[in-house]
């Protein structure tokens, strides 16, 4: 039966952590769960992908190119994906913590392992989004085109028939462990009467006359009992594929495909959004025919920009994701927070116990002092100076790591006498480079010298209110105090400042023979002169041509333009540059030498043979 009732209520808020919010999906929803991924990387964690392919494929060519046992070339996927990051899809660089779960079925043959080998390239071997750590590619189950359950359900098909439901038994856990990866490891499932309940809603709340670009007038989310009754859940986004939609089989893919199961017994919300078919023609692509199956939008039905954020489909899933979320309500803060007992050195603390908290941070005058969660709720902060008061708050942490608001606070007093000197006052970062951080400070009266710490271990001690920590790593967060000490005495240490280096830039120096040899640059009248990798100098005679230093990614982008267009027009000339922030020369001048690298390989060639 179509479901065609527009009053369906309104699809409500929970207390979901925006954060543990992750997609998966089949087939067609496979397609547009990676789209989803990708143009919402800030918000998506992760991402189940049965018999999908690469992103931004059904836009570069004919749709059945991207399907079968076809190779779909992603390099253009790549170059867009990269250009496009920031703007037209969220900062490509969030998808490096995303977690991802690949099944591909041996015989499958309308997505086939060489269309997802494809998509695993894309993200790991030649997009290098994802490190190939958090991949898992299951290529080995013996399934066709269906999603794969570890149960029986009534009305589904065979796991070597691709037919409808397309939800098969084929002994393997498909949302199981899909949900694991993305998530940790999860408390055993439901097998039973789940607790939850089974919600229709509007998505037309969400886009006018949905039915014009694809989608249902109404959709589906099930919500576990203890989600409904405010504990903090996360959220996953299960896409039904072609003919796989309400209005085709029912129930079927909301209920049967084992995502419930898990999501009763975990505090995950799962929500199902629902497309229909249409009699638009889509040319894009250079695929011209209607969406009769109920497909989701990943050729171009709906809009040339059904990829990324602005696309019709896209831009429905975000606020539907947005107003679940939208309840969020961290862990309760702790109550009752009192001293228990003090030494010279020492303050002892207790609290009250909160429900669904994982453990507990203490904070001394708003800096955090324990390393790891503490478990319990006391706590006793040691190494302090005799005679010093001291203010504490404490915060509980739920199970996905979100704090609670603080606590109550207490100030208390060490026993014994002060310190004969007090500890320095504005410590600031002055300075940052990809191996230095520079830090400036008040002067402490009486102070003969001062102690600076990094990440909590000291460092050196100085006699001047400035100091430059050297010799760091790239692109990585440090934290620092400083104290002063007088006549062998240290005073508390300062207030902590945070410093991330900058990202180091990828440059050689060396010989140009070695740079020649190397295939960093080429000979040309007497000279060598660098090409697509950054050398800035050079200790020959004969000096290299000065080049712009561009960082990994950086060149990746212009290495894929290349790939695309080795001369390419002043518009793609001014918007690499603007991407890139460096002159349009400076981006003119890669692709010429890059140009007459080739041409002068390839002569090399040719003499040889």
């Amino acid at each position: 039966m179509r479901i065609s009732d527009t009053t369906k209520k309104k699809l409500s808020q929970y207390n979901v952590d925006p954060s543990e919010t992750s997609v998966s999906g089949l087939s067609s929803g496979a397609f547009f769960a990676t789209q989803i991924q990708v143009a919402f990387s800030a918000t998506i964690k992760g991402a189940g992908i049965v018999a999908g392919g690469p992103y931004d494929c059904g836009a570069q060519m004919s749709y059945t190119s991207c399907m079968y046992t076809s190779t779909p070339p992603i390099a253009k996927s790549i170059s867009n994906t990269m250009s496009w990051s920031s703007n037209k899809i969220d900062n490509i660089e969030n998808l490096a913590k995303h977690k991802v779960y690949m099944i591909s079925g041996t015989s499958d043959s309308t997505i086939g392992t060489s269309v997802m080998n494809q998509l695993y390239k894309y993200y790991v071997t030649d997009g290098q989004f994802i490190p190939s750590a958090n991949v898992v590619f299951k290529k080995d189950l013996q399934s066709a085109h269906t999603f794969p359950t570890d149960f029986d359900s009534a009305g589904n098909n065979g796991c070597g028939s691709t037919s409808s439901p397309y939800i098969s038994n084929c002994g393997f856990d498909g949302a199981g462990a899909i949900l694991e990866h993305i998530y940790g490891p999860l408390k055993p499932r439901n097998n039973g009467v789940l607790s939850g309940k089974f919600i229709e809603f509007s998505q037309a709340e969400f886009l006018t006359n949905p039915r014009s670009s694809g989608m249902s007038d109404t959709a589906w989310i099930y919500v576990p009992k203890s989600c409904a009754d405010g504990q903090t859940c996360k959220l996953h986004i299960a896409y039904h594929g072609c003919a796989q939609g309400y209005e085709k089989v029912g129930d079927k893919f909301v209920k049967n495909t084992g995502y419930n199961r898990w999501a009763d017994t975990n505090n995950i919300i799962v929500l199902y959004p629902q497309a229909i078919a249409t009699n638009t023609i889509s040319m894009g692509g250079g695929a011209s025919l209607p969406n009769a199956n109920g497909c989701w939008d990943w050729i171009g039905w709906y809009g040339s920009d059904f990829d990324v954020k602005s696309g019709k489909q896209s831009t429905t899933t975000k606020k539907m994701i947005d107003r679940i979320t939208n309840g969020f309500n961290p862990i309760d803060a702790p109550a009752g927070l009192d001293v228990t007992g003090t030494t010279d050195n020492s303050v002892s603390l207790v609290w009250r116990q909160v429900s669904g908290a994982s453990g507990y941070n203490v904070y001394r005058n708003g800096d955090k002092v324990n390393n790891g969660l503490i478990n319990g709720i006391i706590f006793t902060d040691n190494n302090l100076n005799s005679g010093t008061t001291y203010t504490y708050t404490v915060k509980a942490v739920s199970s996905t790591g979100a704090e609670s608001t603080s606590s109550n606070s207490v100030s208390v007093k060490t026993t014994g006498e002060p310190p004969a000197i007090e500890a320095p006052n504005g410590l600031t970062v002055t300075g940052v480079t990809f191996n230095s951080i520079t830090l400036q400070w008040e002067s402490a009266t009486g102070a003969q010298k001062y102690n600076v710490y990094r990440n909590g271990n000291k460092l050196v001690d100085v006699g001047i209110t400035s100091y430059t920590d050297t010799g760091l790593n790239s692109a990585t967060d440090y934290l620092y105090q400083v104290s002063a000490v007088k006549d062998s005495q240290e005073s508390p240490k300062s207030n902590e400042v945070k410093a991330t280096t900058l990202a180091e830039k990828i440059c050689f120096k060396d010989s140009n023979y070695n740079h020649v040899t190397a295939g960093r640059a080429y000979h040309s009248s007497g000279y060598a002169y660098a090409i697509d990798i950054n050398i800035p100098t050079s200790s020959d005679r004969t000096p290299l041509r000065r080049h712009q230093c561009f960082k990994k990614h950086e060149l990746q982008i212009l290495h894929q333009s290349y790939i695309q267009d080795s001369y390419p027009s002043i518009d793609v000339l001014q918007q690499l540059a603007l991407q890139l922030n460096v002159s349009v020369e400076k981006v003119r001048q890669w692709f010429k030498n890059r140009r007459h690298s080739d041409k002068q390989k390839k002569r090399t060639t040719t003499h040889e043979h």
